[in-house]
């Protein structure tokens, strides 16, 4: 069964179309937060958040004068720099009271024919607890990159990412009773849930892929999971970070190397 855009993806606005701009500022409102994140970019570059209706007019008027000014140069069908909005979720489940989201990985490892495999990725959580009305973007992104920017970044540098087995008993623990969950969610729901969505994308994307021998790519799947246990896809990342600066991720990305080649 194909899923619906809304149940998987939160609602999100191209800022580089027009209608799409004009729908996002004519719907935001003043309760809502939004993340804007340019097109294109990795390790949490250029990410913000709109919180309030200051900093969305302010974006506003920001692409507005962008656009003035290309049609000032006589080049009025240039957009302005792709980015997108995207609904924030704003009661994500937490871990120890933290932020965090799962990175999973796609490899489309051939195209004739079409040969797509899955690999469990592991967490990646914040070094402090999660608030929502908070300014500080190392709340909010759980990459390594933005992480490193805390200064308890180097005190709790391990803690910040858990391998899946180790997700599979906390939730096995906390939240199994008191949620209804199937024994191992993780392994079982989830991580069906993680492989319908990459294949829906692929399928969604496969018209545009050449089809030849020796075209493959590994691309790193970010999902974020809610309260009530609804499965979100925030990001699909070709070319995802392969460092291995602690303990979990010298265990994992190695071998996600190795089976990928």
């Amino acid at each position: 069964r194909l899923l619906k855009m809304e149940e998987f993806f939160p609602e999100s606005f191209r800022l580089d179309l027009k209608d799409e701009r004009n729908a996002f500022f004519e719907l935001c409102k003043e309760e809502e937060i939004w993340i804007c994140k340019p097109n294109c970019s990795n390790q949490g570059r250029g990410i913000f958040l709109l919180k309030n209706p200051a900093s969305v007019s302010t974006l506003q008027a920001k692409l507005q004068s962008t656009e003035e000014h290309l049609l000032s140069k006589g080049v009025p069908h240039k957009a302005p720099k792709a980015r997108i909005v995207q609904r924030y979720i704003q009661q994500p489940l937490l871990l120890e009271g933290k932020k965090f989201d799962v990175r999973s990985y796609l490899l489309v490892a051939c195209t004739v024919p079409y040969v797509l495999c899955f690999a469990q990725g592991y967490v990646r959580l914040s070094c402090v607890d999660y608030d929502a009305a908070s300014d500080d973007l190392t709340v909010h992104l759980t990459n390594q990159y933005m992480q490193r920017k805390n200064s308890v970044y180097h005190q709790l540098k391990d803690e910040t990412v858990w391998p899946m087995e180790h997700f599979n008993s906390y939730i096995n623990e906390k939240f199994r009773k008191t949620n209804g969950l199937p024994k191992d969610w993780v392994f079982t729901v989830f991580t069906k849930r993680m492989q319908q969505i990459m294949l829906q994308c692929f399928l969604a994307a496969k018209h545009k892929l050449d089809r030849k021998l020796g075209y493959f790519d590994l691309i790193g799947c970010d999902f974020l999971i809610d309260e009530n246990f609804k499965v979100w896809l925030l990001e699909m990342n070709s070319n995802p970070a392969l460092h291995t600066n602690c303990q979990v991720l010298r265990d994992i990305i190695p071998t996600i190397v190795y089976e990928s080649l």
